[in-house]
C-alpha cells in the first residue's frame, strides 16, 4: 500500500501549522512597532530623500550616490520587523515577490547582486558604519553612533506623518 499521498498531506499540514503562527507574529510586530529609520554610512552624501527616492534606491533603480560611490543595499533577514515594514511600505511586495523581483533583475543583467542580507542589528550597524555608500533600515529606537539618519519626505522618525511605521 502506498502511503505517499498521506505523508505529503501530513507534511503540508505541519508546515502550514508552523508557518501560520510565525507569519501572524511577524504581522503583529509590524503593526505595533516603532518607526523604522533609514540610515546610511556617515560619509554618504545624502541627508534627505523623498519616499519615492528611497523606493528607487531600494528597488535598485538608483545604484550610485555619485559618480564614484555605489549604493550598497542592506536588508534584514526574513521575520525581522524592519524587513516587514520595508516590504510593505517601500517594496509593496510579499516575501515571495521580493525574491522573484531580485532574481529577475539579476537575470536581466540590471544589477550584479541583490541586497545583502543582514542577520542581526549589530551586524547591520557594523556594515553600515564600515561600508561607504551603505544604506539600511533600523528600529528608530535603537540608532547607534557612526551612522547618519536620513530624513524621509523631510521628516525624521518620531515626527508626525513619518511614512515608515
Amino acid at each position: 500500500m502506498n502511503n505517499t499521498p498521506k505523508l505529503v498531506g501530513t507534511l503540508l499540514t505541519a508546515a502550514l501549522l508552523l508557518w501560520t503562527p510565525l507569519h501572524q507574529l511577524s504581522l503583529a510586530q509590524t503593526s505595533h512597532g516603532a518607526d523604522v529609520a533609514v540610515v546610511v554610512n556617515a560619509d554618504t552624501p545624502v541627508n534627505d530623500l523623498s519616499l519615492s527616492e528611497v523606493r528607487k534606491v531600494f528597488l535598485g533603480e538608483r545604484q550610485y550616490w555619485n559618480a564614484k560611490l555605489p549604493v550598497v543595499l542592506l536588508i534584514r533577514a526574513p521575520v525581522a520587523r524592519e524587513r516587514d515594514v520595508v516590504l510593505r511600505v517601500i517594496y509593496q511586495m510579499s516575501e515571495t515577490q521580493f525574491k522573484q523581483y531580485w532574481v529577475a533583475k539579476i537575470f536581466r543583467a540590471e544589477i550584479t547582486s541583490p541586497p545583502k542580507i543582514v542577520y542581526s542589528n549589530d551586524m547591520q550597524y557594523e556594515l553600515v558604519s564600515a561600508m561607504p555608500g551603505a544604506i539600511a533600515f533600523v528600529d528608530a529606537r535603537n540608532v547607534h553612533p557612526g551612522v547618519k539618519v536620513v530624513r524621509v519626505d523631510g521628516m525624521l522618525p518620531g515626527d508626525k506623518g513619518y511614512p515608515l511605521r
